[in-house]
């Protein structure tokens, strides 16, 4: 695993949280890079209205990191297009595997 993370992660007793930029309307879903300040930006194909692009990012996310939909909660930017993710049962050593695969 790398020892060094070049995204924006927390790490808990219970699993971890990261910062996502949502690009909602895209052609497919996809990680696109890692931002300066650590955020992960995520292309998604749902549009941004009556909580899709949100649903699409937790089922998107649900498969890349192959956990259960319920493991995963946006906690922070509903409404916006920066989001705080958290994954319940999933170490940091997991999501920064799992984030460097996707974008490889």
């Amino acid at each position: 695993m790398s020892d060094v993370h070049h995204f924006k992660f927390h790490d808990s007793k219970s699993g971890s949280a990261l910062h996502v930029r949502v690009q909602a309307g895209a052609r497919k879903n996809e990680i696109v890079e890692i931002l300066d300040d650590g955020t992960i930006k995520v292309r998604l194909t749902a549009p941004a209205v009556e909580g899709k692009a949100n649903q699409a990012l937790i089922d998107y996310l649900s498969k890349l990191l192959k956990v259960n939909k319920s493991a995963i909660e946006i906690v922070g930017g509903l409404r916006s297009k920066d989001k705080i993710i958290t994954i319940t049962n999933l170490s940091m050593e997991q999501l920064d595997y799992s984030i460097h695969m996707a974008m490889n």
